[in-house]
């Protein structure tokens, strides 16, 4: 095994962060501090920050405790291989997220409560992922959290709850991350079934989960379209409109052609497919979100979405996700 002070351990925590998928909790952050009118630009870049890596710290945790789906699935991973032993990738996952708590912490002492709660929905989540009724709505809400600690921190402590307004962002978010969690069981049915993972598309088979998936996806659409209305009211610059809508009918491709691909998959190996165009719907639809609230940013978030595109398109396994 090798310290956590080597570069071997640094790169295995990098694997196992997913850097692919670190762009979906920062435009989850980016669109929570996006409806704060006026934060400050450093508050928003300690937001992004925090944010972009908690996905991956989070992601490590729960790696800790699914290494023999893992095993089956991903034998690429670190922990499978046993590069890293479990409890230093704990350690550090645990030490990534208490950071990312604490700058959220500095624009709201709320942040800190939710953090915990945060984490430890993380350490839990292997519990509910094994029943097929638990896994896509526990570890949305999570996800949820996230973007209302984003929220809170731009808000600089002036209150210490969401408005009724931001409903149908929070919306998005729940619906929008539980599709992408139940479409990416799809790529480990095998696995899942023999190690007694009962998530919903073991149990129920994939046309059924397809359908739920559809569900998700309309919700998630029904959340942004009812945002996009409420903002488009406010006299937002003709910028503001192009953009997020670009960004909306873009994502919504993507729902469109992932639903279809998902309810023609009959492979594991073959999943990936469906669950890209899904990733890349909830990257569009929270940009949508986010160009809505903040016009100026529409550029920043056009490359924000082109270095998350390269990134994904250069993972380290092609059929994982």
């Amino acid at each position: 095994m090798q310290t956590t002070g080597s570069m071997t351990f640094l790169k295995a925590m990098v694997i196992t962060m997913r850097p692919y998928l670190l762009f979906l909790s920062g435009i989850t952050g980016i669109a929570g501090v996006a409806a704060v009118p006026g934060a400050p630009t450093t508050t928003v870049l300690l937001v992004f920050v925090a944010s972009f890596l908690s996905y991956g710290f989070g992601q490590a945790l729960t790696d800790c405790f699914q290494t023999d789906t893992d095993a089956l699935s991903a034998p690429y991973r670190p922990l499978v291989r046993g590069t890293v032993s479990k409890r230093s990738i704990f350690l550090a996952s645990i030490a990534g997220l208490t950071f990312c708590s604490a700058v959220f912490a500095i624009g709201s002492t709320t942040n800190l409560l939710l953090g915990g709660i945060a984490v430890a929905g993380l350490a839990t989540y292997t519990w509910f992922k094994r029943r097929w009724w638990g896994g896509p709505w526990y570890n949305a809400w999570i996800v949820v959290v996230l973007c209302v600690m984003a929220y809170l921190t731009g808000t600089r402590g002036g209150v210490n709850t969401v408005p009724s307004s931001m409903l149908p962002l929070l919306a998005l978010v729940f619906f929008g991350y539980a599709n992408f969690v139940l479409a990416g069981y799809f790529k480990d049915i095998s696995a899942d079934r023999q190690t007694a993972y009962n998530t919903f598309p073991v149990v129920f088979g994939r046309t059924t989960a397809s359908l739920v998936s559809d569900l998700l996806a309309v919700g998630s659409t029904a959340g942004l379209t009812t945002l996009l209305a409420n903002l488009w009211q406010r006299a937002l610059p003709v910028e503001g409109i192009i953009g997020s809508a670009g960004f909306a009918l873009w994502g919504a491709a993507h729902t469109l052609r992932g639903q279809i691909l998902l309810h023609r998959n009959r492979e594991d190996s073959e999943a990936h497919t469906p669950i890209r165009h899904v990733v890349q719907s909830y990257m569009l639809y929270l940009s949508a979100a986010a160009a809505a609230y903040q016009p100026s940013w529409i550029v920043p978030l056009v490359i924000f979405y082109a270095a998350f595109f390269i990134v994904l398109t250069h993972r380290t396994e092609q059929s994982q996700i």
